[in-house]
Parts: C-alpha cells; structure tokens; sequence
C-alpha cells in the first residue's frame, strides 16, 4: 500500500530532480531503451525510489556524496527492495554525468538478466528425435 505523503513526496522529488537524475531521466524516458518503461521517482510501499521499471522489478538508484553518510540506510533500504523482488542498481552521479554510456550498458544488461524463477524448469525432453 502506497501512503498519500509518499505519492506528494514523489510528485515533489520529481519537480526537483538533480542534474544527474535528468540526464538518466532523458535517458531511461519514453522507452528509449530498447522499449523498456521506466518511472521516476516511484513509490515503493515506505520507500520512494528514484527510476523503476515495474515489469522488470529493477530499481535503479543515484547516489551523490551526502550517500556516503547514509550507507547503512541505504543498505537496509535496499536490503527491503530486494526481499520484496527487486533488482537494485546503484550508480554514482558522476558515473551518470561522465559514462552514461557505461551506465546505459549495465542498465541494459540487468534488463536482460531476468531474475531466476522461484519455478522448476521442466526436464528436457528425452527422445522423439528427427
């Protein structure tokens, strides 16, 4: 269940980005990669994450220097993304500014990286060849 403050926090956080969110933000929107929707500053039950594609259940978070105070909470915080089934990657806002390219890559491969299915794969087929 998504609180009402965490969608005003969210409409907030979108109207303020930083300059590294909207450059990945021009990036990521209108399904410019590989036809792939990303959202911006997404409420995640307690938590509101800065880009996410719900189909593919990855967060992608953008870290600049006051994260450094922060990295146990963003630990846990992303500790309680993936027990709820995300991906999370974690980028540095320089890595944004200086190789979006390298970034866009990583980004692409974790898309294509589906996460492993809690369902057994069925056994292969045994004879009734050509």
């Amino acid at each position: 269940m998504i609180h009402p403050m965490s969608t005003q926090s969210a409409r907030t956080l979108r109207q303020q980005m930083s300059g590294p969110e909207r450059r990945l933000w021009y990036l990521l929107r209108r399904k410019q990669i590989e036809g792939f929707r990303f959202r911006r500053q997404q409420p995640i039950d307690r938590y509101i994450v800065d880009f996410v594609c719900l189909k593919e259940r990855l967060v992608i978070e953008l870290d600049g220097g006051s994260h450094v105070e922060t990295e146990g909470y963003d630990k846990v915080r992303t500790a309680w993304l993936e027990a709820k089934g995300y991906r999370v990657l974690r980028f540095w806002n320089n890595d944004v500014m200086g190789n979006q390219e390298g970034v866009i890559e990583v980004i692409l491969e974790a898309l294509h990286r589906r996460p492993s299915s809690p369902l057994p794969h069925p056994p292969p087929e045994v004879g009734g060849g050509d």
